[in-house]
């Protein structure tokens, strides 16, 4: 059975990711079988992933089980690198309630998921860091029992399963430290009114276009890191002051009509906004991870009706009704893009509404969903999985590259 990996982030009130939790595949029947599969998925993370890649340097969250706490899995990792999360069978395991000590006492951060007003819950939480608190029923009356205990105790609470603003409302009502969620850097109401381009990006782009002999190529890849700033870009070109016969569907198409010249007024212009730091930043590393996601799918997809450039803008587009504070299909219509790009982003219909369902199955760890839509499409689960991370890897490389100037001031 293949064994998928993902990351989903979890956010402060700031939206800065606070950590990752690491989730897998996890259908096996028996313990033994549920063992051996997490502990190939480490296996994996460390010799071929690698977590400094993977996970950018950030905080790891990972729930171990109790055989696999008893045979110190968890010390190959960093014990400032991760937070062990368990849940009932851990507590129900009297040996392996005793080892969590043992890592507490070893600097390891301890989180408690599924939490009841039990006895054995009461009895551990003088090392619990974490309370990881379920948001999928907003209107649950235990979760602000629950919420109050953690502050209480003085016990960090992480609301997860936040996947709609409902939700999202009921964890800041009830003061939760951070937030989880299938695609939880959507759910935030605080976003921009306008849209704002990443500083040290635009800071590259200024560099790029004022070399002696510019590179188009480079200044493609720049814009289209930002989904702020492609989006600026094919609108201007395709608006009426061009008057073009036939619009500019990509980056480099937009580039091509704007010419180096206005490029540069363009840019000069865009200078004098105020690129502070309001922006969703992990809402615009989605929006890049599922650009790359959807570019690195489409060849394996037969008959697929869009070219490769445009399913990166399908990935890339996607986030704009957030960004813009606005409906989607609305965002849309300032671009020209294929109707079956718009289609498959408000709709979900035809080929690519389900490779757009594929990127968003994986991205939220729904494992019958990524079967369903691999088999769908045709495409092999090793090549799914493969993509998924040199996406990852790929994405960490450009964001560490951009902070770079920030951290050497």
């Amino acid at each position: 059975m293949e064994n998928y990996l993902v990351r989903q982030p979890i956010l402060d009130d700031k939206k800065n990711v606070f950590a990752y939790e690491v989730l897998w595949r996890d259908d096996r029947e028996s313990e033994s079988q549920k063992d051996a599969a997490v502990a190939q998925v480490i296996e994996d993370f460390f010799y071929e992933l690698t977590t400094k890649n993977f996970l950018d340097n950030n905080l790891t969250v990972m729930t171990f089980t109790p055989n696999l706490l008893m045979k110190n899995i968890p010390k190959m990792f960093d014990p400032e690198k991760l937070i062990i999360q368990i849940d009932d069978s851990v507590l129900v395991h009297p040996l392996a309630q005793k080892i969590i000590y043992r890592y507490k006492k070893q600097g390891y951060q301890v989180a408690i998921a599924g939490f009841e007003f039990a006895a054995r819950f009461f009895g551990v939480l003088d090392i619990v860091d974490y309370i990881k608190v379920d948001f999928s029923d907003p209107s649950d009356p235990s979760l602000e029992n629950i919420t109050n205990l953690g502050k209480s105790f003085k016990i960090k609470v992480i609301a997860y399963n936040v996947n709609t603003p409902e939700s999202f409302d009921k964890a800041k009502e009830l003061g939760c430290t951070y937030i989880q969620g299938a695609s939880v850097a959507e759910q935030f109401t605080s976003r921009v009114h306008r849209m704002d381009h990443m500083q040290s990006n635009f800071f590259q782009l200024m560099v790029a276009i004022t070399k002696d002999e510019p590179d188009l190529d480079e200044i493609s890849e720049i814009i289209s890191r930002d989904v702020t700033l492609a989006f600026s870009l094919i609108k201007l070109v395709n608006s009426a002051y061009f008057a073009l016969r036939n619009q500019a569907k990509s980056v480099k198409q937009a580039l091509i009509v704007l010419g180096l010249g206005q490029l540069k007024e363009w840019v000069y212009l865009l200078s004098f906004k105020d690129g502070g730091n309001s922006y969703p930043e992990e809402l615009i590393r989605v929006s890049f991870l599922r650009a790359r996601f959807c570019s690195g799918l489409a060849p394996y997809i037969k008959d697929l009706p869009i070219s490769r450039s445009e399913a990166y803008l399908m990935g890339m587009f996607s986030t704009l009704g957030s960004l813009m504070e606005v409906p989607l299909d609305y965002a849309l219509a300032e671009l020209p893009l294929a109707e079956e790009i718009k289609t498959a982003l408000t709709t979900g219909e035809g080929i690519c509404g389900d490779l757009y369902a594929l990127v968003k199955e994986y991205e939220n760890a729904n494992w019958k969903g990524i079967t369903t839509q691999a088999e769908k499409l045709g495409i092999p689960m090793n090549v799914i999985t493969r993509e998924y991370f040199d996406c990852v890897e790929y994405v960490n490389g450009i964001w560490k590259e951009l902070h770079a100037p920030s951290e050497e001031k």
